[in-house]
């Protein structure tokens, strides 16, 4: 995965070999070796001119780095904690030096179809959950790959399922391997931080903390160590489904995405190992928007004709509202901002659906006709940058409902993104 940065690397070197040769061919730098030679005062001017750049680097350095010596050092925040959305400069150094040692991940896109078993008990219990984050390499793309910083080695992290009513007793766990301290920040959770201030963790670490579920819904769990944007645009998000005390209905088919955003400094396309680009998080302009962490290659959601699918969807942010829509279907069912509860609204025969950053939602429908579904964030620019899944159906036509009445039915240069 490094011969991009490699190929990259030896270009700049031949540049600079043939502008050295070059200059030594001329006798370019012995015409200025004799020059300063010669003029005194142009060398004392050149020490001093040194001396005070050096000095003033200084000096600005100690008034605009952060107490953590972050990376780039112009960049500033007026955040609560003042810690602007750059990378720590040590951490930069070890993970050029030690990058080698991260684990590579093969597939880092939570899979979708894993979804906990719905609840079938009657009373709330005490629940142990745990999660592991860690900073892996993996592909968002064919050959494009970035440092994602996770739970449990995926994006977003896995999807997590409790009762209204139960005890969680929960511990995070921080791998060896990561660079950067991480915690929690569960949106389920009443009490400070939703869990942050009591679970941040050093490699190597972990801590433990108890909460009870004290509402219905589908939350967003993300990590909060500062700063938070930065964690949270590496994949560091996921969801937790408290279901009611009543249970939800039952269906065929659940699904399981959470949009995304990745910040890379080289464009859509670039291949090789990413850096992140703070100043494009701040401006709020991602390279990639994603569901479930990285661009899809093979449809791995799948379905048969008169299933019933309900999808929990999340956005992880940090920037971006999703308009969240399968074309080619309409929702039966929408639960607005996954609000549960005797006198939360439900939406029905809804097109497209409002995910916030840092919300949720929950849509169900009914597949009546076979074929490919494109599920899209309908700001449709974005499906440019990854934004787009897929929903297989199978099954038999449905010509009462859907059927091309031309006499010419082949598609096969149809020009339509679905």
């Amino acid at each position: 995965m490094y011969k991009y940065l490699i190929i990259e690397g030896l270009g700049w070197l031949f540049i600079i070999i043939v502008i050295v040769i070059v200059a030594l061919k001329s006798g370019l730098v012995n015409k200025l070796l004799k020059f300063f030679k010669r003029k005194k005062v142009f060398k004392t001017i050149a020490v001093l001119g040194v001396l005070v750049l050096g000095v003033g680097m200084v000096l600005y350095g100690r008034t605009s780095y952060p107490v953590h010596f972050a990376m780039p050092a112009t960049m500033h925040s007026v955040a609560s904690d003042h810690n602007p959305p750059s990378l720590p400069l040590l951490s930069l150094w070890r993970f050029l030096t030690e990058s080698r040692k991260f684990e590579f991940v093969k597939d880092v896109g939570a899979d979708p179809n894993k979804v906990p078993s719905p609840i079938n008990r009657t009373e709330p219990k005490t629940v142990e959950l745990a999660l592991t984050t860690k900073e892996v390499i993996a592909e968002v793309a064919d050959g494009i790959y970035n440092n994602y910083w996770t739970f449990d080695g995926q994006a977003p992290g896995p999807m997590l399922r409790i009762r209204e009513g139960d005890t969680v007793n929960f511990t995070l766990t921080n791998d060896n391997s990561s660079l950067h301290n991480h915690n929690i920040d569960f949106h389920a959770t009443t009490g400070p931080g939703g869990g942050a201030s009591v679970t941040n963790v050093k490699p190597g670490e972990s801590r433990s903390f108890s909460w009870k579920s004290l509402a219905p819904g589908l939350y967003i769990y993300h990590c909060a160590t500062s700063n938070v944007s930065v964690h949270n645009s590496h994949g560091q998000y996921g969801l937790i489904l408290v279901e009611p005390k009543e249970g939800l209905s039952k269906v065929d088919k659940e699904f399981y995405l959470v949009q995304g955003e990745l910040y890379t400094q080289g464009g859509i396309g670039k291949k090789g190992l990413q850096a992140f680009d703070p100043q494009a998080l701040l401006d709020g302009i991602p390279t990639y928007v994603t569901f479930n962490g990285k661009i899809e290659t093979v449809p791995r959601m799948k379905a048969k004709v008169g299933d019933s699918v309900r999808i929990y969807v999340g956005n992880g942010g940090v920037n971006l509202v999703s308009s969240f829509h399968v074309i080619g279907e309409i929702f039966d069912k929408v639960y607005p901002e996954a609000a549960m509860g005797p006198e939360s609204a439900i939406l029905q025969n809804v097109q497209t659906t409002t995910v916030l950053p840092g919300g949720a939602s929950i849509v169900e429908f009914k597949v009546d006709v076979p074929g490919k579904y494109t599920i899209v964030d309908h700001a449709l620019a974005r499906m440019n940058k990854g934004a787009w899944a897929v929903l297989e159906v199978e099954g038999d036509d449905q010509l009462d409902i859907y059927k091309s009445t031309s006499t010419n039915t082949d598609t096969s240069h149809s020009h339509s993104s679905y």
